[in-house]
């Protein structure tokens, strides 16, 4: 009897749970039947290539979803023009740049596409800027830190005063480059900055094609240490287009697709729904079936 009668609370409890989620969720979004939408993508948080969504999450921005929403945007044909919406301090650069070529994909598709920052969009956040038609920022954004960075801990004296003897079996001289349990030789050294050198050698090309006739290369060098800016300073220096906060940046994603003001409908492509937080991502609450006092999904 006690079983019953916790299986029909968790229905019932699921049930009106999922009700005002599916509610608040209507309340979201009114694009039924709109012939313009401006859609919006967030980017927030650490931008990484995990595929773990849901109560999995560890939090941030997830290349593979970011990636899908935007597909999705290119594929839609009542979507006229995107919105990115960054609050990221950056990420890997591998995932970053697997967001910006699919960024550039949609803006070939004849969508433009305008970055709106929120309180940071530095390092790799400002990567996937560079692949926006148009840079929009608060005058207190903090924004740049065009660099590349790596960073190792040397835990070798501290191993020795724990009486830690790290025994370590390679196939090559560099299989254990990087290793805590001793310091860095100075070819490894060398092999990293190489490395390092490389990748942001790829960051300044980002930037020099997203900021063409905007900044100079001999200015971008300049600047280009891994400093950070404010929206205003980088105004002045050319890294971004315009001061604005988020609907500002919506009114200008209007004006390039040739909308007039208010006529479009916004619509959040990666809005999280109940379900989805929880970690059921292609869950609906029509979905959840009990039999013989155990909850099914299906």
């Amino acid at each position: 009897m006690k079983k019953k009668l916790v299986v029909a609370f968790m229905l019932v409890f699921l049930l009106v749970v999922g009700s005002i989620a599916v509610v608040n969720e209507k309340g979201k979004t009114n694009f039924a039947g709109s012939d313009s939408v401006i859609g919006i993508i967030n980017v927030e948080g650490t931008i990484t290539g995990s595929g773990l969504s849901g109560i999995m999450d560890s939090g941030g921005a997830n290349a593979i979803e970011i990636m899908e929403n935007i597909k999705t945007a290119r594929e839609r044909q009542d979507i006229k023009a995107v919105v990115l919406r960054i609050n990221s301090p950056g990420g890997t650069a591998a995932a970053s740049q697997e967001i910006a070529e699919e960024l550039d994909k949609l803006r070939k598709a004849g969508k433009p596409v305008v970055t709106s920052m929120g309180d940071m969009c530095a390092s790799g956040g400002y990567w996937l800027a560079c692949s926006t038609d148009y840079i929009m920022a608060n005058g207190g954004t903090l924004t740049g830190s065009i660099g590349v960075i790596m960073q190792l801990a040397n835990l070798e004296e501290l191993y020795s005063k724990l009486g830690i003897k790290m025994e370590t079996i390679k196939s090559g001289e560099h299989k254990d480059i990087g290793s805590p349990a001793r310091p860095l030789t100075l070819e490894e050294r060398q092999l990293l900055q190489s490395l390092i050198d490389d990748s942001y050698e790829q960051f300044l090309e980002q930037v020099k094609k997203g900021r063409e006739g905007k900044i100079s290369e001999e200015e971008l060098l300049k600047i280009a240490d891994g400093r950070i800016f404010s929206g205003r300073q980088a105004l002045k220096l050319g890294l971004i287009d315009g001061l604005g906060n988020y609907y500002d940046a919506i009114r200008q994603a209007e004006k390039m697709a040739g909308i007039k003001k208010g006529e479009a409908t916004v619509e959040v492509l990666n809005q999280p729904n109940f379900w989805q937080k929880l970690g059921l991502s292609n869950v609906r609450a029509g979905d959840i079936l009990f039999k013989d006092n155990i909850m099914e999904l299906r």
